[in-house]
């Protein structure tokens, strides 16, 4: 499905599963957009309608502008506050790599990446458990799947923890199986950047990194007490028992004090839910009795499943042989050398607007013409014609097949003008009377440079630019009247033109409503009925009329309307005009009869010097007036009924003068 998303300095629709083009405008049709950093780039996570707990991952371009799809139906996991936080995390001291949970066909599955989402696979499970027997765990039916949610808490290690310090070391809670589960769960440590992994705890620890990597300290979730903690020298392979408490204690967290080496962590926590904070702190320098030399290190080579190269390059890094009881020391270096790859496909992704098909070619999205030319791209100037392939950001790697994918530079071609559109700022068709009106003009093609630009705001007023240089911030408009505009733009230059129009409705609210209606109607003879409203509206008013006391209301778009009583007796019409979000309403009762006689009557011309305006004395004169009619009229003919009605409301400021009726 399309949907409305960014674009520069509009919303245009398109299909948001692909790409994305930001802006300062506000999304629309899109129910949750949501940036973030990552290593020298954009990332963006957005929900689409059919989503409820997930999100499609997009990764923009260097520039942080132009989005591509990374990753479709991102789990969520809801925090202790209610947020919702993105199951994606980012591989500390690895660049490029991130390991994300995906839910496909209702199972939720952990993936990882080494090229920023470029390629995505499945965890490998450990091949034994804690005892050593052999799991059984085929690919792609069955895999390792991790918890990925950072600890809210900045003391404890939350559900997956590394280290830029300790770079391929990943420590994680997890379980194995055909997808995530959140029961039976163990821990798990990589030492190779997610190729292999290992069990290392058959419950949930806390783990946090010391002496850069060189040790690792596990203490079990704060959820009971205890008085040991677990640490391990050799990458999680063997781990040592130690109590630092005399009484179980709450850990709530860990911290590695600055300034020593990271040789003393304090732990703090409390006995109790009752009792006060405990403060312990381990000194745990006495178990590095030297500095590392050079024979306490081995050479480890980065690599995706064999493959050398990531990110473009073949990095080396140097680590700590496990077992080895040195300390690593501030003068740590842990890259030894990162040599440039030659680039292959792999270090390509899809460019903007350009969706990979099975075959692994990138080609254009449905929604995406890459005919189209920046409307920037002026005559005599160059513009870098994409190829459909854009260098992963970050990637390292040098000539091979990077000629093939770069963009190839091209002269700005001469266009007229094509793909014209008008909006507003809000992307609404309505406007308050005397407010700003911002409109926004685009081009899809044709030289912004050389393009004039014309815009009729349909009141008698328009205005001209030479180019659109002039107009990207919108064009400003006041209204000094209410009522539908048609507004218009063009668009030319001198090798054509295009044309656009929007209908702008232009209300204020309705202050005052006045139903005008006889007080007494002849049966089956059309009778008038008006509505006067005050400020007086100009085609914006819906008038909405029920009569002979119905149900349903009559329509209309006019102050007027027409209608025939086919029955005796009392009937009730009710008008409601609605204009912008107010509604007003006034109902009045006529007496349909089969004969009635309506009189003239004059009034003395000092009359209104005595009038108070109050609707007492309105109501005392009409009483008046009544009785003299009866008086007079029963000399004359019988009366049908005994009423007679006079007008006593205030109409002189609707220019109404006042009128009896019998």
């Amino acid at each position: 499905m399309c949907s409305r998303l960014l674009q520069q300095d509009r919303p245009a629709t398109m299909c948001p599963t692909r790409g994305i083009h930001s802006s300062k405008s506000n999304c629309q049709n899109i129910l949750c957009l949501k940036t973030s950093t990552l290593s020298a780039q954009t990332s963006t996570r957005l929900q689409e309608w059919n989503q409820n707990d997930t999100y499609n991952l997009y990764l923009s371009d260097t520039r942080g502008i132009l989005f591509t799809l990374a990753m479709e139906n991102v789990k969520t996991t809801r925090g202790l506050g209610g947020n919702q936080m993105l199951d994606l995390y980012e591989v500390a001291g690895i660049k490029g790599m991130l390991i994300a949970n995906r839910r496909l066909d209702n199972q939720v599955k952990t993936y990882i990446t080494y090229n920023k989402g470029r390629d995505w696979r499945l965890l490998q499970a450990p091949a034994t458990d804690l005892a050593g027997n052999d799991i059984h765990c085929i690919l792609p039916f069955c895999s390792l799947h991790l918890q990925l949610q950072t600890s809210e808490n900045p003391y404890l290690s939350g559900s997956i923890s590394t280290k830029a310090s300790a770079p391929g070391i990943i420590v994680a809670t997890g379980n194995i199986g055909s997808d995530l589960s959140y029961n039976n769960v163990g821990m798990f440590i990589s030492s190779d950047a997610g190729n292999n992994w290992r069990q290392i705890f058959e419950e949930e620890h806390n783990v946090w990194f010391l002496d850069k990597g060189g040790a690792l300290v596990a203490v079990k979730q704060p959820t009971v007490p205890t008085r040991h903690l677990q640490i391990s020298f050799d990458e999680g392979r063997q781990w040592t028992r130690h109590s630092f408490s005399l009484v179980p204690l709450f850990v709530d967290g860990m911290l590695v004090e600055a300034g020593t080496e990271n040789q003393i962590m304090t732990f703090f926590g409390h006995f109790s839910h009752r009792s006060e904070w405990q403060l312990i702190k381990i000194d745990y320098k006495s178990i590095f009795n030297r500095k590392c030399t050079e024979g306490d290190y081995q050479t480890w080579h980065l690599h995706n499943k064999g493959e050398p190269c990531v990110m473009g390059q073949k990095q080396i890094y140097m680590k700590r042989r496990p077992g080895n009881y040195c300390m690593l020391g501030k003068d740590y270096a842990k890259v030894l050398s990162a040599e440039s790859c030659i680039c292959r496909a792999h270090d390509f992704e899809c460019d903007y607007g350009y969706e990979r098909r099975r075959e692994g070619n990138c080609l254009p999205a449905f929604w995406f013409n890459p005919a189209v030319v920046s409307r920037s791209c002026s005559q005599g100037q160059n513009y870098l014609n994409s190829t459909g392939y854009r260098k992963v950001v970050s990637n390292n790697c040098i000539k091979g097949v990077k000629d093939m994918y770069t963009p190839r530079k091209q002269m700005c071609p001469n266009r007229a003008p094509k793909g014209l559109s008008l909006s507003t700022r809000e992307g609404k068709l309505t406007a308050d009377l005397h407010t700003n009106v911002t409109f926004l003009v685009h081009l899809d093609e044709g030289d912004s440079m050389r393009t004039n630009i014309q815009l009729d705001f349909g009141d008698g007023t328009a205005v001209s630019y030479s180019n659109l240089s002039w107009i990207e911030e919108g064009i400003r408009h006041v209204y000094k009247t209410a009522g539908i505009f048609r507004v218009s733009a063009l668009a030319e230059n001198t090798l054509g033109f295009d044309t656009t129009t929007l209908y702008l409705h232009v209300t204020c609210p309705v202050e005052h409503v006045q139903l005008l209606a006889p007080f007494v109607a002849i049966k089956n003879k059309e009778v008038n009925l008006t509505a006067v409203v005050w400020p007086i509206h100009s085609r914006t008013l819906t008038y909405f009329w029920w009569l002979g006391n119905s149900t349903e209301p009559v329509i209309s778009l006019d102050g007027s309307i027409s209608y025939t009583f086919t029955s005796e007796g009392m009937n009730t019409v009710t008008v409601q005009v609605s204009s912008a979000n107010a509604i007003l309403q006034d109902t009045k009762t006529i007496a349909v009869q089969e004969f009635f006689k309506s009189l003239l009557l004059s009034f003395s011309p000092n009359l209104d010097e005595y009038n108070p305006d109050v609707p007492e004395w309105r109501q005392d004169v009409g009483r008046v007036i009544k009785k003299a009619l009866l008086q007079v009229s029963v000399n004359f003919f019988h009366l049908y009924f005994s009423l007679s009605l006079v007008s006593s409301y205030p109409l002189r400021r609707f220019g109404i003068h006042p009128r009896a009726v019998l």
